[in-house]
């Protein structure tokens, strides 16, 4: 008898335990499973993947490295461009101006030697060969001519080994142009201490090297 209602009583307790197991709220559910689920999933969907990240970086370096590169080919390039072709020969002298254009004005010798017409940028030289390139500066201004005529005469011998033309005189001297092509306007007739740079050397007759003295 009391073997019967003891398993009776065992029985009871067992439904009710499982009766109660299927109403607790802290169970687990089938919607709040499929949400968690879908959360899951989205979250590593947003999370970016370590191949793709690995790959941008690498392609962010290559194109840094890329506009690296070509800014230094650029500076470079603008360098070379802002020195200018560089000097055979340099120093300094004593310079005069002339205008040579066969008009006999101020001692006017005839047209220049190289065959040349009189122009701006054409200096005479008493001793480089013509056609010889030529830099000259003076106060921080700079002009850049050629050789076209021989000269000056007996100032080479005193040291003065460049004659400029009227317009490239006044240029060095004060940044202004001169009163006419014959006269300078200032009432110098020489500019000491003028740089020249020889920038390549002419094809005409003369002799190479430093300035030498007429004759």
């Amino acid at each position: 008898m009391l073997t019967g209602v003891t398993g009776a009583a065992l029985a009871g307790m067992l439904v009710g335990g499982v009766a109660a197991a299927s109403h607790d709220d802290s169970a687990p559910q089938p919607d709040k499973l499929l949400a968690q689920q879908q959360d899951m999933a989205a979250q590593e969907s947003k999370a970016p993947k370590k191949d793709a990240s690995t790959k941008t970086l690498a392609e962010s370096r290559s194109k840094a490295a890329s506009k690296d590169e070509k800014a230094k080919a650029e500076d470079s390039k603008a360098k070379k461009k802002s020195d200018g072709p560089k000097a055979i020969l340099s120093g300094s002298t004593t310079a005069s101006y002339f205008w040579d254009d066969g008009s006999g004005v101020n001692g006017d010798t005839g047209a220049p030697a190289s065959g040349k017409p009189m122009q701006k940028g054409l200096f005479a030289s008493p001793s480089w060969p013509l056609n010889t390139k030529v830099k000259v500066t003076y106060h921080g201004r700079s002009v850049t001519g050629f050789i076209g005529d021989r000269g000056p005469g007996a100032p080479s011998h005193d040291g003065v080994m460049l004659d400029l033309d009227t317009y490239t005189f006044r240029y060095l001297l004060d940044g202004e142009k001169p009163d006419s092509k014959y006269d300078a306007g200032t009432g110098e007739g020489h500019l000491q201490g003028v740089k020249w740079q020889v920038l390549s050397w002419g094809s005409g007759p003369g002799t190479k090297g430093d300035p030498q003295p007429l004759g």
